[in-house]
């Protein structure tokens, strides 16, 4: 099973290099770079909450001496001229397109995390773009596929899932299934039973619901430590991976292609033309249930992504209150509710990784159910 659970790992990893922006955060013209973890009274306490939900080139570590100290991260760009790489450390922390990276004869700036073909001159603001009258940049985009910091993230998300899930199933490999587990066999076990008997079974049934286990429990445990590792405030935590509609979406989309490649003659059936169901009502009915069939994976990706964005924001709005109301006597309040949310989150975690599994299991299930016609 381990190597099953490997290679639906693999299926999960091609998101690494799909990039969203999860909000855009609009500036007006003579807005110049901020320091993420400095709140001052003049800055848009939205932008800043927004920034710190979003993805981005490097990962932050701590502010020393006023300066903020991160791990760069890979920049590769597919331009007119080929495939371009650099560190984002060249960037210097630059998030308004005033910093010139010049590479094989091709300059670049970073403008709010996006990376565009840098002008010549820098305008009066000294920024090296031309803008809109909405202040939207109007210079080309190279393609970009970096290391950002969520993708790192991914990579670090399931790193740590191979290293719990395969000393596991090494030890049940080597002494089957009836010995006691012991180490992380032990702490395993009662999950992957649960994921099993409680999600694949019960959903999906005792004909078919075998060979989805694997991928149910690389979703389960996928998302879960994805959850984890953003609330750990430090790194290699703090992306904020599952509020990345990129990443809800590819497992949305990878539930779709399951769903339907295995859904036998009776799923179709009732969808395009339902059985004991007069013809006007079928033709009528058709195009709905043909809706639905995007629908759902559509609600997956939406219920994950706003749940653990929302829960992010939340926090971040609650800390904020110190600096927006400009009082030491809120922060007791603040702090506790911070905390009081925290502990929510941890169990939300959790919630989600097991909500995703069962509603892709139950609509695993609705695709394989077979119909008994008299």
């Amino acid at each position: 099973m381990h190597r099953n659970i490997f290679f639906s790992l693999l299926l999960l990893l091609p998101f690494g290099f799909l990039r969203a922006q999860d909000v855009e955060i609009e500036y007006s013209a003579d807005d110049t770079a901020h320091n993420s973890n400095d709140l001052h009274e003049d800055e848009d306490i939205n932008a800043v909450i927004m920034h710190h939900v979003s993805d981005s080139h490097d990962w932050h570590v701590l502010d020393w001496s006023g300066k903020p100290v991160g791990i760069s991260l890979p920049v590769i760009l597919f331009t007119n001229e080929g495939l371009i790489t650099f560190s984002s450390g060249r960037f210097h922390h630059d998030d308004a397109g005033k910093e010139v990276v010049e590479v094989k004869g091709q300059r670049f700036v970073k403008y709010h995390e996006k990376i565009y073909l840098a002008n010549a001159q820098p305008n009066a603001n000294g920024v090296y773009l031309d803008f809109d009258e909405d202040h939207h940049p109007t210079n080309a985009k190279p393609v970009d596929i970096s290391i950002t910091k969520n993708v790192a993230s991914l990579f670090v998300t399931a790193l740590l899932m191979l290293i719990i899930i395969l000393p596991a199933a090494s030890f049940y490999k080597k002494n089957g299934s009836q010995t006691a587990p012991k180490g992380m066999a032990s702490f395993l076990e009662p999950l992957i039973v649960f994921v099993r008997d409680e999600i694949a079974l019960v959903n999906i049934g005792h004909k078919h619901y075998g060979r989805f286990v694997p991928y149910l429990l690389s979703l389960f445990f996928f998302i879960w430590i994805a959850n984890m590792l953003g609330l750990i405030p430090f790194v290699p935590g703090g992306a904020n991976l599952s509020g990345n509609i990129a990443f809800t979406m590819v497992l949305a989309v990878l539930t779709l292609i399951i769903v339907n490649i295995n859904g036998k003659k009776d799923y179709w059936a009732h969808i395009f033309w339902m059985p004991g169901v007069p013809i006007p009502v079928r033709i009528l009915l058709a195009p709905i249930e043909l809706v639905s069939v995007f629908a759902k994976p559509f609600a997956l990706m939406i219920r994950l992504f706003a749940n653990m964005t929302a829960g992010h924001i939340v926090i971040l709005s609650l800390i904020s209150l110190i600096f927006v109301l400009d009082s030491i006597w809120v922060s007791p309040a603040a702090i506790i509710l911070t905390l009081f949310i925290f502990v929510i989150k941890v169990l939300v975690a959790l919630l989600q990784a097991y909500i995703f599994a069962l509603l892709t299991a139950l609509f695993i299930g609705q695709a394989v159910e077979e119909h008994e016609h008299h």
